[in-house]
């Protein structure tokens, strides 16, 4: 090799050493970290046969990027009586890199439920004394090592009796 090509590779190497130490690992924590983004609406028709839907949106970091599995690992709660009322699972995340942690926004799909009576009627009847109910959806995810994020809140969302 001649001199010049060897001080170029010297150079090229120290460059890109000196690139990749300016990279730095982001300082998330370990458990999935969650912050509410928003939704595209905020008011559903009720019906069991998921005929309306909403989508919300939401994003997430995770300090050792174990995000992903075969199984359910976000799971959606409808606030009135606690009943989980849909999860979600994430194809596993490649592993290179993921060490150096992942962040990233989601989108979901979440269908239309049935009204909730305070008199005892059954759901998904129609109603003329109720005409709405409203809810709320918590959020959470589960990583691959079973650590458990935080838990977020939709907005208020109204579903109408009919």
């Amino acid at each position: 090799m001649t001199r010049s090509i060897l001080y170029h590779l010297i150079v090229a190497l120290l460059g890109i050493t000196w690139l990749s130490s300016c990279v730095r690992k982001p300082d998330f924590p370990i458990e999935p970290q969650l912050t509410f983004v928003g939704m595209n609406d905020n008011v559903m028709v009720q019906n069991s046969f998921n005929t309306d839907s909403i989508v919300v949106t939401f994003s997430f970091t995770d300090g050792d990027g174990d995000i992903g599995s075969d199984s359910s690992n976000i799971f959606v709660v409808d606030t009135r009586d606690e009943f989980k009322a849909a999860s979600f699972f994430i194809d596993d995340l490649p592993e290179e890199g993921a060490s150096r942690g992942i962040e990233g926004e989601i989108s979901l799909t979440i269908y239309t439920t049935c009204c909730i009576f305070p008199d005892g009627t059954p759901p998904c009847q129609a109603s003329l004394v109720y005409p709405t109910d409203t809810l709320q959806y918590e959020i959470y995810m589960v990583d691959r090592a079973g650590n458990e994020s935080n838990k977020i809140r939709t907005n208020p969302i109204i579903i109408l009796c009919q």
